[in-house]
């Protein structure tokens, strides 16, 4: 999925992969960024405990508002998007839970870029060095994923029941719930 954020002067391309094995993802991600054009950064995520393209979305903005304030963490919109999507201050921390691990099988990816083009063409770059076609599925929920991030993002099954009670469905609340969770990490930094 790509999104123009044309008042940001970015693009930003959502995705995920199926059944890959990455033994070290900050590797992959320092050799592939050296192979972008200079103006895209990318970022891999545990898909397991993404909650859609939406929660990804999310991150991706409230990091690059972050990047024009005072408030940030570090200088790369790749980072900030971790801290974003996991809700969490500490860079470290955020990679431990919401970054790849030795055992993922299911990755997320988010290509940040100034234009479309360069969006695709760095997509298709990571899709060559992964051997493995691009698969969005993996961003949809199922009820182990919902557990898994519930379990990560700390959601009790009261604020599930409360978000839902809204007329939306359980996994809609869930999202709700973790992109709410990405936004309140500003007031924290």
């Amino acid at each position: 999925m790509q999104k123009r954020l044309e008042e940001y002067g970015k693009t930003i391309e959502i995705t995920g992969f199926r059944n890959i094995h990455i033994r070290d993802a900050k590797f992959i991600s320092q050799t592939l960024t050296g192979r972008l054009n200079g103006d895209c950064e990318i970022q891999f995520f545990d898909a397991d405990l993404v909650a859609t393209w939406q929660h990804l979305y999310f991150a991706v903005l409230n990091a690059i508002m972050n990047l024009r304030s005072s408030r940030r963490i570090s200088k790369s919109i790749a980072v900030e998007t971790v801290l974003y999507a996991c809700a969490q201050k500490q860079i470290q921390k955020a990679i431990d839970i919401i970054g790849l691990k030795p055992n993922c099988e299911n990755a997320a990816l988010v290509v940040i870029c100034e234009d479309e083009a360069s969006a695709t063409a760095g997509l298709d770059k990571v899709s060559k060095f992964l051997g493995s076609m691009p698969d969005d599925s993996v961003l949809e929920l199922s009820k182990l994923k919902i557990e898994r991030i519930r379990k990560a993002f700390d959601i009790t099954q009261t604020e599930l029941t409360t978000a839902s009670a809204s007329g939306v469905n359980e996994e809609q609340a869930l999202v709700d719930l973790v992109v709410e969770r990405v936004a309140l990490l500003s007031t924290r930094l």
